[in-house]
């Protein structure tokens, strides 16, 4: 029996790559190795062998997903105008969490070393453009910001995974951005 070329094996690892991409965006989809194969018109076994296992496949299909998302996030973290680009981050943190909910479902008890550093890329994102707010006067300087960035996260998700539309998302964050503000 002869080993698949090289060009096979790297064609095999975009196929499975792409299934699981593609499967994060169902809802309700349990995203087991044999799905993902079946998705990619591949045996299990080679998605195996492609990735080490369903773990570091889920991890580069989300990591995928996430690095656009890290990059506006370091975008609008530069801005001069820190509540609006927490505002403008936020809605489109919420669009992408509840077109791809599904992949904090999957992700739940595996390791996903590059999925978690790019979270937290995310956190220190959301960080800076609260420590900017603060320095402007525009977001309280009373809790922790380890404390506002949980409220802020916890909430955008559960948003997200409300299947609310844009403007009830931007009813919420109106009100979420009126409750940093400092008080008078």
């Amino acid at each position: 029996m002869s080993t698949p070329s090289r060009a096979d094996a790297v064609r095999n690892r975009q196929l499975a790559l792409d299934a699981a991409t593609a499967l994060l965006a169902e809802p309700d989809t349990a995203l087991t190795v044999e799905v993902i194969a079946r998705k990619a018109g591949l045996g299990a076994g080679t998605v195996v062998r492609a990735f080490g296992g369903k773990d570091a496949l889920l991890d580069a299909a989300v990591a995928g997903l996430l690095r656009p998302v890290v990059a506006r996030g370091r975008e609008l973290a530069a801005s001069n105008e820190p509540v609006r680009a927490l505002r403008t981050f936020l809605g489109e943190l919420m669009a992408f969490q509840a077109a791809h909910h599904a992949a904090g479902d999957n992700l739940r008890g595996l390791a996903a070393p590059e999925t978690t550093a790019l979270r937290a890329e995310l956190v220190t994102a959301v960080e800076i453009m609260i420590d900017a707010g603060r320095r402007a006067g525009q977001v309280r300087g009373d809790l922790p910001i380890d404390v506002l960035t949980t409220i802020i996260g916890e909430s955008a998700y559960a948003v997200a995974r409300s299947g609310s539309g844009p403007e009830r998302i931007d009813v919420f964050l109106t009100v979420l951005l009126d409750g940093l503000r400092p008080s008078t």
